[in-house]
């Protein structure tokens, strides 16, 4: 949750940034027929009424512009603005596919990779070949969710930089409510009408779109609620699901800091092993490593490091510190920046943290913390206080100081568009059976929620992974991806409470 798996596909890579750009598909295609419609009974792979076309406009990993690849098609459909007006405005939906290679194709398999807020058009563009022994029977496809990027993507002025770049004495109120007004002038059309149940509801457009009888999905992280929403909405039209890195999306705003707060130290405290066992540039035990991490951050609230025209303030420092801790393989990076950092170069920490929010080589954003923001808050009623959130802050920091602040706000609190809860229900009653993965070293999606969202829906079958990090399927567990795959593939449903060890 709060992350996309892209770092996780492409590693060391990904870390480089890989930006957004405008316009990735044309031409355009109409919508197909309404969401209750179906595919006439024709075979999968003569169905669909997308009118895909070679992409332009996506990026490289080193988040620059990628030459144009014939095999990956980008493609769009419209969807309602506003799902209670199905014939007023209308939005287009940003598609991306990727052919199977086998001419025994079973249809689609949609992945929504993370967020809320990640670009489904860049990462499936990038992340294709980690998923190619799903790729020989199914056409993968990818989108950007309502509200991100190419789809009517939430725009806020220049105020995520001056969020970002803003230091710990700065006054978090003023700045929390100059980003809502950027927002709301720059994206107040969309506001309202972002969220996870009208993006389950694009979902439906898209299955008929795509003339798939059914869907059949792939979340990883938020896409795991996203998923469910789906299914609870549209049982009947469940396919083959996997959710993997599982998040309830019940739990409160408080529930969600201090868990993930909890999940991200017991990472930090395997990281700090581990590296003391290999010889570890930040300490000689994992106490000291802890210690001069910690110092590090802190000592970012009042002396900023200078990184050419931009500084690494105390916020860009949190983030960058959690990033590598999403998956084991980018562990070593969080060393070598931390240590680099200590000794007076905070360049390899800037570009950590840049990864997470979304900042491109030319220093602009996509729109993954804007995005991210909106879909939130409309997704809870919940709009916690600065007294609430003080509160739950001296709780985090408690649990794990490095994700402590000084300015304990959120722009929930005064945001524009209005809140619901009923994103929060789940219940798949109906559905065919849904795979949801939890992992035990989870930092992002403690493993407790995939036990909770698979006792929600109600068709859940629960794997547990052993091992460390965010994203089950990615690890490196061939166990794991064993599973899944003779699920997706072979429609083989896994035995109840299966375990795999760590990678």
């Amino acid at each position: 949750m709060k992350k996309t798996l892209l770092t996780f596909v492409l590693c060391a890579t990904a870390l480089a940034g890989c930006g957004s750009a405008e316009d990735p598909a044309k031409p355009a295609t109409e919508p197909a027929a309404k969401s209750t419609d179906r595919s006439s009974g024709r075979p999968a792979k003569e169905a669909g009424t997308v009118a895909w076309s070679t992409c332009q406009g996506l990026t490289g990993p080193d988040g620059k512009p990628a030459a144009p690849d014939p095999s990956v098609e980008c493609g769009t459909i419209k969807v309602p603005l506003d799902y209670a007006k199905p014939d007023g405005d209308q939005i287009d939906l940003a598609l991306i596919r990727v052919k199977a290679t086998s001419d025994d194709r079973l249809g689609s398999l949609v992945f929504n990779f993370g967020g809320p807020g990640g670009s489904g058009v860049d990462t499936l563009a990038l992340a294709a070949k980690a998923f190619a022994g799903l790729g020989t029977r199914y056409d993968l496809v990818s989108f950007d969710p309502r509200g991100v990027d190419r789809s009517a993507g939430v725009r806020c002025g220049g105020e995520v930089e001056r969020l970002l770049a803003a230091t710990s004495g700065a006054d978090g109120e003023k700045l929390a409510r100059q980003f809502t007004a950027a927002c709301e002038k720059d994206s107040g059309k969309i506001l309202p009408h972002v969220g996870t149940v009208n993006a389950a509801k694009d979902l439906e457009r898209l299955r008929v779109a795509l003339g798939d009888d059914k869907l059949n999905y792939f979340g990883l992280s938020y896409g795991t609620h996203l998923g469910a929403v789906y299914a609870t909405h549209f049982p009947a039209n469940v396919g083959r699901f996997v959710l993997d890195s599982a998040y309830d999306p019940t739990v409160t705003f408080e529930e969600r800091a201090v868990t993930q707060a909890t999940g991200f130290a017991t990472s930090f405290e395997a990281f700090a092993k581990s590296c003391v066992a290999q010889g570890c540039d930040l300490g000689k035990t994992p106490a000291e490593v802890k210690e001069n991490v910690e110092k590090l951050v802190e000592g970012l609230k009042t002396r900023p490091l200078k990184v050419g025209s931009r500084r690494l303030t105390h916020g860009l420092g949190q983030l960058a510190v959690i990033t590598p801790l999403y998956a084991k393989a980018t562990w070593p990076m969080l060393e070598q920046a931390a240590a680099s950092a200590i000794k007076g170069d905070g360049a390899a920490l800037l570009a950590l943290a840049d990864s997470y929010t979304g900042r491109k080589p030319d220093g602009t954003y996509s729109t993954m913390m804007t995005s991210l923001q909106a879909i939130t808050c409309v997704d809870s009623a919940e709009r916690p206080g600065r007294a609430e959130t003080a509160a739950i802050n001296e709780k985090v920091e408690k649990v794990f100081p490095v994700l402590s602040t000084d300015s304990p706000v959120t722009a929930c609190s005064s945001w524009p568009a209005k809140g619901s809860d009923e994103a929060k229900r789940i219940d798949a009653t109906g559905s065919a059976p849904i795979v949801v993965i939890g992992g035990k070293g989870d930092p992002a999606t403690p493993y407790q929620w995939a036990v909770s969202l698979n006792k929600q829906l109600k068709t859940g079958v629960l794997v547990t992974y052993e091992g460390e990090g965010h994203g089950a399927y990615l690890s490196g567990s061939s166990c794991v991806m064993r599973l899944v795959d003779a699920y997706v593939l072979s429609g083989k449903v896994p035995a109840a409470n299966t375990s795999c060890p760590a990678a």
